[in-house]
């Protein structure tokens, strides 16, 4: 066995340097860590690069979607974001939020879900059911438009400018889905409003007579890694009283899933 571990070990090619991968690499690492879009002098001076090779990798960055670029500042663009969104469906964030979702449904005696942002949807990966609740569109696997869903809301009104404006270039990329709102002006409203309450909500926008409420897990700079949201009968007003410990929760998962 040793022998072939050997053999193994020998046929493997020494490993090759690649200055361009290396420095893409290195420029996607930076942006991700960045609260917010920087120019391309500061991502050069950040990383000892020369200014030409910074330029021209964010030129081919922005060809393939991998970040964005507004009033000459870049950011990480909706490619980056599904590629995280992407690991997270596959293992971590269901591990991380599943018992602390069913905690959750078991205090508040209301259906909840985890999902993540995925171009213009949202992809539900958790759902947990109370007990005499309506079962709901969002199964695990469903994909509903974001600007429909507190979900999508939440983690949208995370993003910078320029990650809106790449997302939804005109207003058919909202009219084309449906649904309030239409307009990107709308939209701003909308997202407007949910960064000032700190949550998403939306009444009746995804089923009749159910309203939901979302926060966002964030990761250590403020970038949404998922939404944690809660959907009850409208019956039960606005969904005030289950903010806080929604707000909790989400801390919980986002604390977990830094580790």
């Amino acid at each position: 066995m040793a022998m072939r571990h050997g053999a193994i070990l020998s046929d493997m090619p020494d490993k090759v340097q690649v200055p361009a991968a290396d420095q893409t690499l290195r420029i996607l690492s930076y942006l991700a860590r960045q609260r917010a879009s920087v120019p391309a002098a500061t991502v050069a001076s950040a990383l000892d690069l020369p200014r030409s090779t910074t330029y021209h990798l964010l030129a081919t960055l922005l060809d393939h979607g991998f970040v964005v670029n507004g009033d000459r500042r870049w950011a990480l663009g909706l490619a980056a974001h599904d590629l995280g969104s992407g690991y997270l469906r596959q293992q971590p964030l269901a591990l991380a939020g599943r018992t602390a979702i069913a905690r959750f449904v078991d205090s508040v005696g209301e259906n909840a879900h985890l999902a993540v942002l995925n171009d213009r949807d949202v992809v539900y990966v958790v759902e947990e059911r109370a007990p005499g609740r309506p079962s709901l569109v969002t199964d695990v696997g469903v994909r509903l438009p974001a600007h429909l869903t507190a979900s999508g809301r939440s983690m949208l009104a995370c993003l910078p400018p320029e990650q809106i404006r790449a997302l939804y270039p005109d207003d058919a990329a909202l009219s084309s889905r449906g649904g309030f709102p239409s307009t990107r002006r709308q939209l701003r409203e909308v997202l407007r409003e949910t960064r000032q309450r700190g949550f998403g909500m939306e009444t009746g926008d995804v089923t009749e007579g159910l309203s939901s409420i979302a926060v966002p897990i964030l990761d250590r700079v403020g970038w949404p890694l998922a939404a944690l949201a809660v959907t009850f009968p409208d019956s039960r007003g606005d969904g005030a009283d289950l903010v806080d410990a929604a707000i909790l929760v989400a801390a919980d998962i986002s604390r977990r899933l830094r580790v």
